[in-house]
C-alpha cells in the first residue's frame, strides 16, 4: 500500500489549534500521520510549501437538484433534467473544497449512490429526499387555482402529513427509500407565497412522533424553523438542528444552548433570493417582500447566537444560491462576529459533529479519511476562499487541481 506524504505546508487540522508546520501522510483512502517533517517515510510526495493544509469542508445545507429560486423556471425543465443538473452542482461544490453535504430536499437514493459508486464526482452525501411540511405549510404547494405543485417522482416521496400516525408512516416511507436524515418545516418561510415565517407548524404531538420514528431508524432530524415559536417546538421535541433559525429570540437561544441544539445559519439565503431578482428572476412580490423584511433580522440572530456560544455549523441553502459559491457563507459568519478560525472550524469539525460523521471527517488526525484542501494564502482571510484553493483530495484521491 503506497503512502504519500505532504510536505512543507502549515496544518490547518480542525481540532482548535492554529496552523502549524507539520508533514501528513496518507495511505490509500485514510491519514496515517501528522508529524515533524521529514519524521514520517512515504513512497511519494505532494509538495505543498507556503499553502495551508485543512480538512475538506462541509456544507450542512444544500439542494443539488436545483439551481434558482425561482420554481417556476425548475418546472419548466424536462422531469430527467434535475438529475444532471445535480451532477454539474455537486462538481462545482467539491472544486471549492467542500467534500461532504447533507442535501436538505430534492435528490433521491440515485443521486447519492452515483457519487459513491464513482459515476459523477462530487462531494458525498446525506440526503433527506424531501421536506416535511403540514397542509398548508411551506412544503404545501397549493395553488389558488385548485391545483398543486408537488416535486414528487418515485424517488421522492409526497411531503404533506397531519396528525401523529401520518407522521410516523411518514418517517418509515422516508427511512426505506434511503434518506439518511429527516427534514421537516416547523414554521413558515420565504420563498413560499401562502405562509408567514413567523407562524408555527405542526403541533408537539407530532413532531415528538418525529423524533421517536427518526431515532429509532437511526435518523437525526433537521427542522427549517424561521420563527421563534417553530424553533423553540423543534428544541423542544428534540431535533438535532435549527436551520435558518431568522427570528431567534434570547428565549429559544437559551434553550439551544439547554438542549445542545445545533444552528445551521444560511446567512446567504435571503441575500441570494434578492440577488436572483435582481439579476432577472421573476420572484413573486409576496417573496421579496418577504426576503428584505428578513435579511438584518437574520444577521442580529445570528450575531446573538454566536455571542451565546451556540453550536453552529455552516450551511448556504445552494439552489437557493449558486452553487460554488458556498464559502461565502464563511465572509458572513465572520462579518457577523465568529473568529475566522470557528468559521472554519464550523464547516469542518463541528458540521462534521452534526452530521454523525466525525469519527471519519472534520479533522487532519490519524485514522481519519484523507479528505484535504491545500490552500494559497492566509486561511484566516476568508474572503475570496474557493478562489485560492489549489488541490482537494477526497478519500486519498486527488479529485480538484493539477
Amino acid at each position: 500500500m503506497a503512502r504519500t506524504v505532504f510536505s512543507g505546508a502549515k496544518v490547518f487540522d480542525g481540532t482548535g489549534a492554529d496552523p502549524y508546520p507539520a508533514d501528513v501522510v496518507i495511505e490509500d483512502e485514510r491519514i496515517v500521520a501528522v508529524g515533524p517533517a521529514g519524521a514520517v517515510d512515504a513512497d511519494a510526495a505532494v509538495d505543498v510549501g507556503g499553502k495551508t493544509l485543512l480538512p475538506g469542508f462541509f456544507d450542512t445545507h444544500v439542494h443539488v437538484t436545483v439551481s434558482t429560486p425561482d420554481i417556476w423556471a425548475f418546472a419548466q425543465q424536462p422531469f430527467s433534467y434535475q438529475f444532471f443538473d445535480a451532477a454539474r452542482n455537486l462538481r462545482n461544490t467539491l472544486a471549492t473544497g467542500i467534500t461532504t453535504v447533507r442535501d436538505a430536499g430534492g435528490a433521491d437514493l440515485g443521486v447519492r449512490k452515483a457519487v459513491e459508486d464513482g459515476l459523477i464526482e462530487g462531494s458525498r452525501m446525506q440526503i433527506s429526499l424531501t421536506m416535511l411540511s403540514q397542509t398548508g405549510g411551506h412544503g404545501d404547494g397549493w395553488l389558488p387555482l385548485g391545483e398543486s405543485f408537488r416535486l414528487t417522482h418515485p424517488g421522492v416521496p409526497d411531503a404533506i402529513v397531519d396528525g401523529p400516525e401520518e407522521m410516523r408512516r411518514k418517517v418509515r416511507e422516508l427511512h426505506r427509500m434511503g434518506a439518511d436524515v429527516v427534514k421537516v418545516a416547523t414554521s413558515g418561510g420565504v420563498l413560499s407565497m401562502t405562509d408567514d415565517p413567523r407562524h408555527a407548524h405542526f403541533r408537539p404531538d407530532e413532531l415528538e412522533m418525529l423524533v421517536a420514528e427518526a431515532a429509532a431508524a437511526g435518523m437525526f432530524v433537521m427542522a427549517h424553523a424561521q420563527g421563534a415559536d417553530g424553533i423553540k417546538n423543534a428544541i423542544r421535541a428534540g431535533i438535532r438542528s435549527i436551520e435558518h433559525g431568522i427570528f431567534l429570540d434570547d428565549e429559544a437561544i437559551e434553550m439551544m444552548l439547554e438542549h445542545g441544539t445545533w444552528l445551521v445559519p444560511t446567512l446567504v439565503a435571503p441575500q441570494g433570493v434578492l440577488d436572483a431578482a435582481a439579476a432577472g428572476a421573476p420572484l413573486p412580490p409576496a417573496v421579496l417582500d418577504k426576503a428584505r423584511s428578513v435579511v438584518d433580522i437574520h444577521k442580529d440572530a445570528f450575531r446573538r447566537a454566536v455571542e451565546a456560544g451556540v453550536r453552529i455549523a455552516m450551511g448556504t441553502d445552494s439552489g437557493v444560491v449558486p452553487h460554488g459559491r458556498n464559502l461565502r457563507e464563511l465572509e458572513l459568519m465572520v462579518a457577523g462576529g465568529m473568529t475566522a478560525a470557528a468559521a472554519l472550524g464550523a464547516t469542518t469539525r463541528s458540521a462534521a459533529e452534526l452530521m454523525g460523521l466525525d469519527g471519519e471527517l472534520g479533522t487532519i488526525e490519524p485514522g481519519k479519511l484523507a479528505d484535504l484542501v491545500v490552500l494559497e494564502g492566509d486561511p484566516y482571510d476568508v474572503t475570496g476562499l474557493a478562489e485560492r484553493i489549489s488541490a482537494v483530495w477526497k478519500e486519498g484521491r486527488q479529485v480538484v487541481g493539477a
